[in-house]
């Protein structure tokens, strides 16, 4: 009896391994599919997990992602994917079982960063905030009616989960080595309006402030941090919001470019060798992707965004359908959404560079409003604060390389506002008990 051929394989259960799945079919692949998943639930939507899933009103196994596709695949689930032997076109599972493939999609995306076991890690009532079983244990966390909670780091999630949990009536103290939250990203100018949400919900916010060390009682339930400046905050459960790392590390040793940045592509998503040869059956979407922008230079960018993991998932697909001549670069608008203290807030762009910012409808004091980020002249991203009806005209001055700002004499636009986005210089290094800052993207 001749075996069954080894046919694709998608490493990562995740929204780009399950839309990449799809796209395959729908390009009209009819071999063997293979998914494998470290957990061991069907792809799921993260975004939900900090918002409704934290404040009780959905449940998590209700963040099932629908299969638009009739996939015909072999799931393997709860079973990581721990090595890959190029060579032999096999990927080991931590189960001891080994797959083979004909062609490969990394899609594992990313995990979120732990709060380091020598600096109070291990105690009881510290969580992370990433996957299903994440926000899980942190919702029972939350029913059981901590005294205060004390998130560490002032990113998308950090922010969320206080705008969630001030909603439930808890204790929150923010705490971030930055001057405002999502400073890395978004800038102080923007930053400085999130935070007065933040204290305007009776959030407690600590710009300016690094943890150093977590202390427990003694039964090893965490009681307090400890300051670098030497004082303590009093809390009983903590979010360690710190970012996240890509899932790489079962690539040691692959010969990838491969490393907690993530998996270096080129512009048709193929895998890089450590060489720098692209991978002719290696492709790779999603989170863990990292891959250059045409947009911006050819810099290499890897991002959280919902968006690119659906779109770069299907191109890759397409690709790894298409023949070695036919190979199309990846095109793609990096955009994101959060909702938070009421308002829903949406970038399309990189604001990575930007040397200024106008605020070009609407004003910060009304937290209302639409901000365009330029460099060298040149809009590069926008922001909006509940007025996204103008974002698909400014992301198409984007694309374009107009000018900033590129939407001059709008209706109900009011004298431009402009001003220095205000990112904080890079640090040297993080102490060693609390990781760099991780930005979305």
């Amino acid at each position: 009896m001749t075996p069954e051929p080894a046919g694709i394989v998608v490493v990562g259960a995740s929204l780009a391994g399950l839309r990449g799945a799809e796209a395959l079919r729908r390009g009209g692949y009819g071999g063997p599919l293979t998914l494998v998943g470290a957990e061991p639930y069907r792809p799921y939507d993260r975004p939900p997990l900090s918002k409704h899933v934290l404040a009780g009103e959905l449940e998590p196994g209700a963040t099932r992602l629908p299969e638009l596709t009739a996939l015909r695949a072999r799931w393997r689930l709860g079973s990581a994917a721990v090595a890959l032997d190029r060579a032999a076109r096999t990927i080991r599972l931590s189960d001891g079982s080994v797959l083979a493939y004909d062609r490969l999609l990394l899609a594992t995306g990313a995990e979120a960063r732990p709060w380091p076991a020598a600096a109070g890690g291990g105690l009881s009532g510290i969580h992370t905030l990433r996957g299903r079983d994440d926000a899980t244990s942190l919702r029972a966390a939350l029913v059981a009616g901590p005294r205060r909670v004390l998130i560490v780091g002032g990113g998308l999630i950090g922010c969320e989960a206080a705008s969630c949990l001030r909603d439930l009536g808890l204790p929150v103290t923010l705490v971030d080595p930055n001057p405002t939250p999502l400073a890395k990203t978004l800038g102080t100018f923007v930053g400085s309006v999130i935070a007065a949400c933040l204290r305007a919900s009776g959030a407690e916010f600590r710009p300016g402030t690094m943890v150093r060390a977590f202390e427990g009682d003694a039964s090893g339930r965490v009681v307090r941090a400890r300051l670098a400046d030497g004082s303590a905050i009093e809390a009983d459960l903590v979010i360690a919001a710190l970012g996240a790392m890509r899932a790489t590390g079962w690539l040691d040793g692959a010969g990838l470019m491969a490393d907690p940045g993530g998996v270096t592509c080129d512009a048709a998503c193929r895998a890089r060798t450590a060489a720098g040869a692209a991978c002719p059956d290696i492709y790779v979407a999603g989170d863990v992707a990292r891959w250059p922008i045409r947009l911006y230079g050819g810099r290499l960018v890897s991002v959280e965004h919902w968006s690119n993991a659906v779109e770069q998932a299907a191109h890759a697909a397409r690709n790894m359908l298409a023949q070695a001549d036919d190979q199309r670069p990846y095109e793609h608008l990096p955009a994101f959404w959060s909702s938070q203290f009421g308002i829903n807030i949406k970038l399309v762009g990189l604001t990575a560079g930007a040397d200024s910012i106008s605020v070009v409808q609407g004003t910060r004091a009304s937290r209302r409003f639409l901000a365009v980020y330029g460099q060298a002249g040149r809009s590069i991203a926008a922001l909006s604060f509940d007025q996204a009806r103008w974002l698909p005209a400014y992301a198409e001055a984007i694309r374009a390389g107009d000018p900033v700002p590129p939407i001059l004499g709008a209706a109900d636009q009011p004298r431009i506002e402009t001003a220095a986005p205000g990112f904080p210089p890079p640090r040297a290094a993080a102490p060693a008990a609390q990781p760099a800052e991780v930005a979305h993207g």
